[in-house]
């Protein structure tokens, strides 16, 4: 990742990292706990050292992913442009784990219930910019 490994790195290096662990992890690459702990140590790193050991096993596909722009617009909110779908996405695991934390299946109905207080509130125009926005997403990165 550096030719300087002791550099000290910021948030946008840790979130570029769990980006890319989100990745491998829905290649298939990486079991849950395999993820969980490589994102905890994602998240606490402080140097690039701490997150090239990351990624020794995982395979770098860096060659058909364009590089992420370095100064992107703010999106409305101020929150990310697909936060629904990072929550809807984490919502599984937070069950998961809660499920077997508490021994209760209740949990598992959180998993209906933040979709439908996710996506519910949606009109028409916001999901017609959101496939548009998704189209030219694939479209970019060469997927459609």
């Amino acid at each position: 990742m550096s030719d300087t490994p002791e550099v000290r790195i910021g948030t946008a290096e840790r979130e570029r990292a769990l980006q890319l662990l989100g990745e491998h992890f829905a290649a298939g690459r990486l079991t849950l706990a395999e993820f969980e702990e490589r994102s905890g140590k994602a998240s606490a790193a402080t140097t690039r050292s701490d997150l090239d050991g990351l990624f020794t096993d995982l395979p770098t596909e860096t060659a058909n992913v364009p590089a992420p722009a370095a100064v992107t617009a703010p999106a409305k909110r101020g929150l990310p442009d697909r936060w629904r779908d990072v929550v809807a996405g984490v919502t599984p695991a937070v069950a998961l784990v809660l499920f077997f934390l508490t021994h209760s299946w209740l949990w598992f109905l959180l998993i209906p219930v933040v979709s439908v207080v996710l996506y519910a509130g949606l009109d028409q125009n916001d999901r017609s910019r959101d496939r548009k926005r998704d189209r030219k997403n694939r479209r970019d990165r060469g997927d459609a």
